[in-house]
């Protein structure tokens, strides 16, 4: 389905220089969006999902329900936005495109999934590939983890990178292929 010719454009947002790429048209149709979740959740390998917020969560979650092999999404929010125990929060540095940031997630959220073996496999999703530093701050925040679950220690690995659109003269894929694979809907 080419979901492409749903989506609008604001130049200059949120600061002059940023084409900023509206989604959102994209859940104004109940069937468009169905298969929409349905694609996406197609790309993602692991029963875990980490997602930023908002525009990430607004189509992570729809995955539990209509993709049968994830069981889990794990939230990234901006600071202050996450309740916490001592111990459990992790903050990662990221670079966006329009400049430096802060992102952080539970440990216990992570923990709440599907382990694999000896790891906690982790697809990172969001909703458009820039520049990569996003994506890459928190590849390498969530690997860097150990999650501790009933006495056993457990690494966390991002098996890949699944986004809804890609803004391809920006290479951000360049900055994540070394990680793990790039799987993208739609290209721009």
């Amino acid at each position: 389905m080419d979901y492409s010719s749903h989506l609008k454009f604001y130049p200059d947002f949120p600061v002059r220089g940023v084409n900023f790429v509206d989604i959102i048209p994209l859940m104004q149709d109940k069937a468009l969006f169905k298969s929409l979740i349905e694609d996406l959740g197609k790309l993602c390998k692991s029963p875990n999902v980490a997602a930023p917020e908002a525009r990430g969560f607004l189509f992570s979650s729809p995955m539990l329900v209509l993709c049968p092999h994830i069981c889990n999404v794990i939230p990234l929010r901006k600071k202050g936005k996450l309740p916490h125990a001592q111990g459990d929060l992790v903050g990662v540095d990221i670079t966006k495109e329009y400049g430096a940031d802060q992102i952080y997630f539970r440990i216990s959220d992570v923990a709440a999934g599907e382990p694999e073996g000896d790891v906690f496999n982790v697809t990172f999703f969001d909703d458009v590939l820039a520049t990569g530093g996003t994506a890459s701050g928190i590849a390498r925040g969530l690997e860097a983890c150990k999650v501790v679950r009933d006495g056993k220690e457990y690494g966390i690995k991002v098996t890949d990178f699944v986004f809804l659109a890609e803004i391809d003269v920006l290479n951000g894929r360049k900055l994540l292929d070394g990680i793990a694979p790039v799987k993208t809907l739609i290209h721009l």
